[in-house]
């Protein structure tokens, strides 16, 4: 019986000493998943807008007449258009789910329904409403604090976005920096 005992002892002292580690793996996890998904669902959202669609900016340059100059920026690039697109995309997040590495245990999330609704045949995947409300909520946390980041490289059309800034500029997906998450 006394060995029962130390054994559970053992295992729990185990447990408690790999706990925080676990826990802050799958909370680096699922910060760099959320950046990585907000990334997708900024540039799909953009990707849906009139490429001809222009709005005029005001400028406090002024003309050789002495006038303001305004210019022209694609209205999906525009300052107005992403502020208002960060509002709103981590509502997207209810329709991503986690897969867990069976070698790593770390996590990804992916798009587990289509643009149109239907369900994407992922093995591996668990798709709950506790995994979609906290990557939703991670989501929405980086969108306020990494505002004007996102702004900054979605202002201007880019390559590899998703490594820029959720890698290299923020650092949250340092540790995943060559993982994969496509997208659907």
């Amino acid at each position: 019986m006394s060995s029962f005992i130390v054994t559970v002892f053992h295992l729990v002292l185990v447990i408690s000493a790999w706990s925080p580690i676990t826990l802050a793996r799958r909370s680096a996890d699922l910060y760099c998943g959320a950046c990585r998904a907000l990334v997708d669902e900024l540039n799909w959202e953009i990707s849906q807008v009139d490429p001809g669609k222009v709005v005029e900016t005001g400028s406090y340059i002024l003309g050789p007449d002495g006038d303001p100059v305004a210019t022209t920026v694609p209205y999906a690039r525009s300052e107005m258009f992403l502020l208002e697109l960060l509002e709103r995309v981590c509502e997207h997040m209810k329709e991503y789910g986690e897969q867990v590495d069976p070698e790593t245990h770390r996590s990804t999330y992916v798009r587990v329904l289509t643009r149109e609704g239907a369900q994407a045949n992922l093995l591996n995947t668990r798709f709950t409403e506790d995994i979609s409300s906290k990557l939703k909520q991670a989501c929405e946390k980086l969108a306020e604090e990494y505002e004007d980041e996102f702004i900054e490289f979605f202002s201007r059309d880019g390559n590899n976005i998703k490594d820029h800034l959720c890698s290299k500029r923020t650092d949250l997906c340092d540790h995943t920096l060559h993982a994969r998450h496509d997208e659907l």
